[in-house]
């Protein structure tokens, strides 16, 4: 990944992100094109979660090594906030990943038209019968286990070339549950995209939503790095205990 330049990597997750949002997301009114508009059956679900889920698996071994495909802000955000990237970098990454959720919304409807508009064009939002702190939770709860379930994969003690199917399998199983209440965004930049070119083509956007996706995709995020970092840093120090009294006993056994 070191092999290319910041700009590329900028244009990996653009593409990326965009390529997320256009099957993803697009899956949404592509269901409800073909099979109507009436709420979602639990193999209407099931077919938009593999959407996605397969969105992801494909997008990791495509620009994973050229920019770490990460297409989702919160996930940027736990990387850097953990070390796993720098900070001046963030930026740039967020700007690409916004700009390229946008750019998959309106490749939605360059595809399947205004009808796709027409239909809620995959917008992530949670009903009246949805209180505002069950949608917090939802989505707080759903990118805690996505995020949770990258840096793991991530990891270098992780079985190495499995991090595509790890991630996309947890977003499969993610949107499942999540998706009844809120649509299960689990991503800044998928909440953002779709409502902004909603929004210019006269669709119904509830923008007074938008901070609660936000808010709480970042602080799931964030709060999975933590107890990840924490793993780690209890497993760090059990080791290098043990090497101490193995260095200790070796000193003894020379003395």
């Amino acid at each position: 990944m070191d092999d290319n330049t910041f700009l590329q990597k900028l244009l990996a997750e653009t593409v990326g992100t965009a390529a997320l949002v256009f099957i993803g997301v697009g899956s949404v009114p592509a269901t409800k094109i073909v099979g109507g508009t009436a709420p979602f059956t639990m193999a209407e679900l099931g077919v938009i979660s593999f959407a996605f889920a397969m969105a992801v698996v494909m997008l990791v071994y495509a620009i994973g090594h050229i920019s770490g495909c990460q297409i989702n802000p919160a996930i940027t955000l736990t990387l850097a906030a953990t070390g796993r990237m720098p900070w001046r970098q963030v930026p740039g990454y967020l700007a690409a990943q916004l700009a390229g959720a946008t750019l998959g919304a309106l490749a939605i409807i360059g595809v399947l038209g205004h009808k796709a508009v027409d239909v809620g064009l995959g917008i992530a939002s949670y009903g009246s019968t949805v209180s505002t702190g069950q949608a917090f939770f939802a989505e707080a709860i759903g990118t805690f286990l996505l995020a949770f379930v990258v840096v793991g994969a991530i990891d270098r003690r992780a079985p190495a070339g499995f991090a595509g199917l790890a991630i996309g399998l947890a977003v499969f199983a993610i949107i499942v549950p999540i998706a009844p209440a809120t649509g299960a965004s689990i991503n800044p930049a998928r909440t953002f995209g779709p409502m902004f070119i909603g929004q210019l083509f006269g669709g119904t956007v509830h923008w007074d939503q938008f901070p609660v996706y936000v808010i709480a995709e970042i602080v799931g995020a964030v709060a999975a790095g933590a107890v990840y970092a924490g793993l780690n840093s209890r497993r760090t120090a059990v080791v290098a205990h043990d090497t101490g009294q193995a260095l200790a006993a070796a000193g003894k056994g020379v003395a």
